[in-house]
């Protein structure tokens, strides 16, 4: 799940930004940039992270800022010095005057800000204050995200019982219709013939067709992994990984229909219904 969000928290020395940015990943990912100076609060940021974050590539990026006096920057005259005689030099041979000296000041390395602004344990309150400010911003990213992959995964779980209740009713139609026409297959090759097949004979071949192609327990397994599936769906917390292993389960059963039930409609119905179970593969490998 994709999800942004930004903190600020300040003391009396230092102003702390804390960015984070979380992209889709099946696994979870935390990457950290931050200043040398803060490298000892990694491991913590991190944490953090991980208590609020299960699936994602999550970059977490930390700034920070002096405050008061420390704000202002220290003018390098030495190298304010070369610009200046290099200024000097390009104006005599371009024979053009200078009028202002102040766009110097943008240069690069003129002016050094506190670059090597100290941190220390007790600067570590304010870190987390930033970050958390961040973390809550990117939990209802993803919470309003997460809710329209909800919403889409229960679309296509109505899809799928909506091809389920056209295979229910389909079903026993498949025994009848073999029933039917292997009846009438048997008695056009032996019209000629003067043989008969006895009726013990040809229930005995329909039973065993009848097994061979009875899907009852499967509906009845791809019904409960439905039910149990938009039960997940609104689990707290949430439960990214049963909801693909069902969607797994789900696969299985409906692939297991299409090919026992040996009538193309319910086939054509089965893979109507597998089409709509891919959707949902789609959607839960980002579900946290």
């Amino acid at each position: 799940m994709t999800g942004f969000g930004d903190g600020r928290a300040e003391n009396e020395r230092l102003g702390v930004l804390a960015e984070i940015r979380c992209v889709n990943n099946r696994h979870l990912k935390v990457t950290i940039r931050s200043p040398e100076n803060c490298g000892g609060f990694d491991t913590e940021i991190e944490r953090i992270v991980r208590q609020g974050i299960v699936r994602g590539t999550v970059t977490v990026t930390i700034r920070t800022s002096s405050r008061g006096a420390n704000q202002l920057g220290t003018l390098n005259t030495e190298v304010l010095t070369e610009y200046w005689k290099q200024l000097h030099q390009w104006s005599k041979e371009m024979l053009a005057p200078i009028a202002d000296a102040s766009h110097l000041l943008a240069l690069p390395g003129v002016v050094a800000g506190n670059a090597l602004l100290e941190v220390s344990e007790e600067d570590w309150s304010t870190f987390e204050t930033a970050l958390n400010a961040a973390l809550t911003k990117v939990q209802s990213f993803r919470a309003t995200e997460g809710k329209a992959m909800r919403d889409e995964m229960a679309r296509h779980c109505d899809l799928i019982e909506e091809c389920l209740g056209h295979i229910i009713t389909r079903a026993p139609l498949v025994v009848i219709a073999y029933r039917d026409k292997i009846k009438q297959r048997v008695n056009d090759l032996l019209k000629d013939s003067g043989v008969t097949v006895s009726d013990v004979d040809f229930l005995r071949e329909v039973n065993i067709f009848a097994d061979r192609c009875d899907i009852t327990e499967e509906i009845a397994r791809l019904k409960s992994h439905i039910d149990q599936f938009r039960h997940s769906l609104d689990a707290h917390p949430s439960a990214g990984r049963k909801l693909e292993f069902l969607c797994q389960e789900i696969f299985r059963e409906i692939n297991t229909i299409g090919s026992k039930a040996n009538d193309v409609t319910i086939a054509h119905h089965a893979v109507d219904a597998k089409t709509s179970v891919e959707k949902i593969r789609e959607i839960v490998q980002n579900v946290e």
